[in-house]
């Protein structure tokens, strides 16, 4: 699992960054989960690939949320000085997008790279890819 989850996590990272300031977020149904073989081992899975990175990170695994059962990873390496600018240029970015839903037009979020509901179909499919190899 965690070799499919690889080019996911350095997907996540900003452009131009060199892999710093990765993070990655899946949501799934709690059977979804049981089925790949639960938090634990989906949390492990994502935290070794994030390692084969050379990322330092902080990970979370819960199940019961009102999106199910959730994992997330996030690269908290230190980034240096002449990235800096880029990451929070990035992060500036995402809180842009964020507020825009927020406050935008009602209905349904359009899917958009980094979201949590286009990381989680990715997942699915580099899970179910690799399954079948």
């Amino acid at each position: 699992m965690a070799d499919a989850l690889v080019p996911l996590l350095r997907r996540s990272c900003p452009e131009g960054a060199a892999g710093y300031g990765g993070s990655y977020q899946v949501n799934l149904d709690d059977e979804e989960a049981v089925e790949l073989g639960g938090v634990e081992l989906i949390r492990a899975a994502i935290r070794k690939a994030a390692r084969q990175l050379g990322w330092r990170v902080t990970t979370i695994g819960m199940t019961g949320t009102r999106h199910g059962t959730m994992v997330c990873v996030q690269d908290v390496r230190e980034v240096p000085e002449r990235r800096q600018a880029l990451l929070t240029d990035a992060m500036n970015d995402r809180m842009r997008t964020a507020l825009h839903k927020v406050w935008g037009a009602l209905g349904p979020a359009p899917v958009q790279r980094g979201s949590v509901a286009l990381m989680t179909q990715e997942f699915r499919a580099a899970i179910a890819t690799n399954s079948s190899a």
